[in-house]
């Protein structure tokens, strides 16, 4: 009965005469058509260009080497900068998108991803290389961010399915990405500053799609009306999570207090969530299983004796057979009260694969590759949860900030060991055990933060404690 006649404060329009009482925010009438076919398209295009930046460079590190006189510690550097930027410049994005709006930071990070993609052929030695991707790397980190928290706050309804369409659009940049860079350069003329530079187009596309959604100050349905949620004995629930326009013009210390984590009454910090670092733990050995796979995997298959051009095809594969299971993942999850299912169905076809490459490399190449790529879909999973486990967009935005960039930093450290190991063992069986030894607790600790469980209730509980 106390959630019914919440429900009728937030849906009842007041009496006549009566002004609406700054607490008791209504539901504002449904967004126009055109806005969400233009969402949805801006979504799809701002998933296309998160990974070109990295994965383009893949296939032609050896020129730019080269060309630009990198030495091999800095060519490590270069590698191991994608999770380092995702975790630095992901946390500011909150902060940015309460400021500005989340459409703003992400039309920002599209512009962001554009120019330093089109500053990567410019230049005109390692440093300045170094630079256009960082500045690429950082409107990566804007989109992964913020893009939950866009399908939070616009479709509250249907976190499943959109997540798994821009799932599936990033799986399809990656791989696209991966597959065209290196025709495009021999289209080009065989230089290499041609073949990264054209994904700058493509970022382009993006920004210029997201412009009139930046121009626009409203927030998406879940967050015209209340955005607060009410649990049994929560105090001060109601000036907890203000409207969206109180937090993008700016609004007071106070009424951001619960996008920063404090809440309300004093509630529980992000930091302090066992949520959150259930989430961010999961999130970073996964991500340091897909580095690992995407680094290492055709070295592995070339030292079995599989062809160059075989080793390419196979991680092609292995990235492919990705896209489409980044939309139907999401989907069902988002049906489930507990993902601990998926989890353990993704890591166990992870430890299959770490197994056939242990004993058969060659022999059973493909099956080994489709297993991994099927494992590496604990990435729209992990995104799926990141959204599930939050009701509110500001509690989405404060979510996948922390779970992101500590999950980033947590999954540096894997793929430089496999190196390392792989350099001192002389072969291929320690960082294979490493490789398995990251699937048991990314196992584990997946199935605790797939519980039914919210950061609001869990701040909710503790204000109560």
């Amino acid at each position: 009965m106390a959630r019914m006649a919440v429900e009728e404060t937030r849906t009842s329009p007041p009496p006549a005469g009566l002004a609406t009482p700054p607490d008791v925010p209504h539901r504002a009438s449904a967004p126009p058509a055109w806005l969400i076919r233009l969402l949805i398209v801006g979504m799809v295009l701002a998933a296309l260009n998160l990974r070109p930046a990295v994965t383009s460079l893949g296939a032609l590190l050896e020129d730019v080497r080269d060309d630009l006189g990198m030495n091999g510690s800095i060519a490590g550097l270069l590698t191991s900068m994608p999770p380092f930027c995702f975790a630095v410049f992901g946390i500011m994005a909150p902060r940015l998108a309460r400021r500005f709006g989340p459409a703003a930071v992400v039309c920002g990070g599209m512009v962001a991803i554009t120019a330093g993609l089109a500053l990567r052929p410019l230049a005109g030695g390692t440093a300045s290389f170094l630079a256009g991707t960082a500045l690429a790397l950082m409107g990566v980190a804007f989109g992964n961010v913020l893009m939950p928290v866009i399908v939070k706050r616009w479709f509250p309804d249907r976190v499943g399915p959109m997540t798994g369409l821009y799932s599936m659009a990033l799986s399809l940049g990656t791989s696209l990405a991966a597959a065209l860079t290196v025709p495009f350069t021999h289209a080009l003329g065989g230089e290499w500053r041609a073949g990264l530079g054209t994904w700058a187009v493509l970022g382009g596309i993006a920004a210029l799609a997201w412009i009139p959604l930046a121009r626009r100050r409203d927030g998406g349905p879940a967050d015209q009306g209340d955005t607060r949620v009410e649990e049994p004995g929560e105090a001060g629930a109601s000036a907890q999570e203000p409207g969206l326009a109180a937090r993008e013009a700016g609004a007071p210390a106070q009424a951001n207090a619960g996008v920063d984590g404090t809440g309300a009454g004093g509630g529980l910090r992000i930091a302090r969530s066992r949520i959150a670092w259930l989430l961010a733990v999961f999130f970073g050995l996964q991500a340091s299983g897909a580095y690992i796979t995407m680094g290492w995997l055709p070295q592995i298959f070339r030292d079995a004796g599989v062809s160059a051009g075989t080793a390419g095809l196979l991680v092609a594969f292995t990235m492919v057979i990705g896209v489409p299971l980044a939309f139907v993942i999401p989907r069902a999850a988002a049906r489930m009260p507990h993902q601990g299912p998926i989890v353990v169905v993704l890591g166990v076809c992870g430890l299959a694969g770490c197994a056939g490459l242990y004993l058969a490399p060659a022999a059973g190449a493909v099956a080994w590759a489709g297993l991994l790529g099927v494992s590496n879909c604990a990435f729209p999973l992990a995104l799926t949860m990141v959204g599930m486990r939050a009701r509110t967009g500001a509690g989405v935005a404060q979510l996948s900030a922390f779970a992101q960039s500590v999950g980033y930093l947590i999954s540096i450290p894997g793929p430089l060991l496999v190196g390392v190991l792989y350099q001192h063992s002389g072969g291929w069986g320690l960082p294979i055990a490493l490789m398995t030894g990251l699937l048991v607790p990314q196992v584990l600790v997946g199935v605790l933060a797939g519980r039914d469980r919210t950061i609001e209730a869990e701040r909710a509980t503790a204000g109560t404690a």
